[in-house]
């Protein structure tokens, strides 16, 4: 198959970190699923920043990469004061530890890295709406590929 849809995704966390950042540290690790997510947006590739350098002589603008980050993931679910999930996702908000990731794909391909939860904060919306709950994650490492078996 070239491509695959979204439906069956899905976003795992756990307060551990992995003996060895590679294949075999996160993939034996177990993830809690966060329940009710309902979109976990752009979360793998890395953002460079922009150097930039202007010599007087020919005026034209250079350009060059500089440091670079690994992004941040913001899930959107619905809200369940009960998941455990959601609830390892609002301790890791009142911890200054990154936690371990997961985002699953329909195919089973899996995307690993450590994160710190920057928010999670609950949406009253309208009266036909569904309570909801935005979250940010600041990716804290580089990512890790496990391609499904």
């Amino acid at each position: 198959m070239a491509y695959q849809t979204a439906a069956g995704a899905s976003l795992s966390i756990v307060a551990g970190a992995p003996a060895t950042f590679d294949a075999a540290g996160y993939g034996a690790l177990t993830g809690i699923i966060v329940g009710e997510v309902t979109n976990i947006g752009d979360f793998f590739g890395r953002e460079y920043a922009e150097v930039t350098h202007n010599p007087l002589a020919d005026r034209m603008t250079k350009y060059g990469k500089g440091s670079y980050n690994n992004g941040t993931i913001s899930p959107a679910m619905a809200l369940d004061p009960d998941d455990a999930g959601q609830i390892l996702m609002q301790a890791a908000l009142i911890s200054d530890e990154s936690y371990s990731i997961c985002i699953t794909l329909q195919d089973g391909t899996e995307y690993w890295a450590r994160a710190l939860v920057m928010m999670f904060m609950p949406n009253v919306s309208g009266v036909d709406d569904v309570v909801t709950a935005s979250s940010t994650m600041r990716v804290t490492t580089d990512w890790v590929v496990i391609p499904n078996p």
